[in-house]
């Protein structure tokens, strides 16, 4: 039987850090279970780390989340000949330090292509496992399309401000936006924004059943992010038939693809540019062929997304070809 140790960070199942990476971990462990690996997870803070690995024994396969990982090549690089390190990449930090980490490991996964790509000039046998995402109903939307959604952890790297400055224009539209997201990475990011806020609700956090409402409210999901690796609130959107307006970065069009008939399911604006995003919004709330042909083309987008079968599919392999 195969077995694996997996080294994630201790706030993994955090209802109050919720966040990709975070579902993502904690789908690929139940997932390496399903599958009959016998799964050892290690829940460790970032200053636990090397002592967590030093007791793990001889010849083990270990799975170490890139956030633990990259910035602790005085943990890993040590024991990289006894154990079969792998090393789980959801966004990038560059630098020596991580490039340590990469050369010492025995085998590389990103979530995306983009950062395959991004890695490639480390090494080129980087396997991609995309997220996955769970099947849900098909969200009602409304006639008018103007019940806007961001869900996203408030920091610059999301670009709230963007958004604001993007709706800002709109007002003589009936739209409502609500932000899902936690207002703690970056309090005083998310004061100021809070206080520009106008129409805009922010409602902090939300998981399980409170999310998924959120999502099937929602008319269009807006992700003014100015970095992505791949971006799985769009494929959640996507999963609910629910089209996407969204920063062209990183694996962003990975991640909101296409149909199976090759349309697409949504819009894709430059990043940091206020301007686009609300050029792209007034379209959408002012053309109702526009909604109708991009809802069509989300539906047709449904059918083709990932399940987190065969992002484990993908991870089990990586591992295996590890060992």
């Amino acid at each position: 039987m195969s077995a694996v140790h997996v080294i994630v960070p201790e706030w993994i199942d955090d209802p109050a850090r919720p966040s990709g990476g975070n579902l993502y971990g904690r789908r690929v462990c139940d997932g390496l279970a399903a599958l009959g690996w016998t799964v050892r997870e290690h829940l460790v803070h970032p200053a636990a780390l090397a002592r967590t690995v030093e007791q793990i024994p001889d010849g083990a396969v270990v799975l170490v989340d890139g956030l633990l990982a990259s910035p602790a090549p005085g943990a890993l690089v040590p024991h990289a000949r006894r154990l079969r390190l792998v090393v789980l990449m959801h966004m990038p930090l560059g630098g020596d330090r991580e490039r340590e980490v990469l050369d010492a490991a025995a085998a590389v996964i990103t979530t995306s292509v983009w950062t395959r790509r991004r890695l490639g000039a480390l090494r080129a046998d980087v396997h991609v496992a995309e997220p996955g995402v769970d099947p849900a109903g098909l969200a009602r939307g409304t006639a008018h399309g103007g019940e806007l959604l961001c869900v996203a952890a408030v920091t610059p790297l999301k670009g709230h401000d963007v958004l604001l400055e993007a709706l800002a224009p709109l007002g003589d539209l009936d739209w409502r936006c609500s932000c899902v997201g936690s207002l703690d990475r970056d309090r005083a990011f998310a004061d100021a924004v809070r206080r520009r806020a106008g129409r805009v609700r922010f409602t902090g956090a939300r998981t399980g059943a409170a999310l998924a409402a959120a999502y099937a409210a929602a008319d269009l999901l807006v992700l003014p992010s100015r970095a992505e690796t791949y971006g799985m609130v769009v494929t959640e959107a996507l999963a609910r038939g629910v089209p996407v307006i969204a920063s062209d970065v990183g694996g962003v069009p990975e991640a909101l693809g296409r149909g199976d008939d090759g349309s697409h399911p949504g819009l894709l604006v430059r990043p940091d540019d206020p301007a686009a995003l609300g050029r792209a919004l007034r379209h959408w709330l002012e053309d109702p062929r526009r909604r109708r042909r991009l809802r069509r083309a989300a539906g047709r987008r449904r059918l083709t997304l990932p399940t987190w079968s065969h992002t484990t599919t993908h991870v089990a392999a990586a591992l295996e070809a590890a060992r």
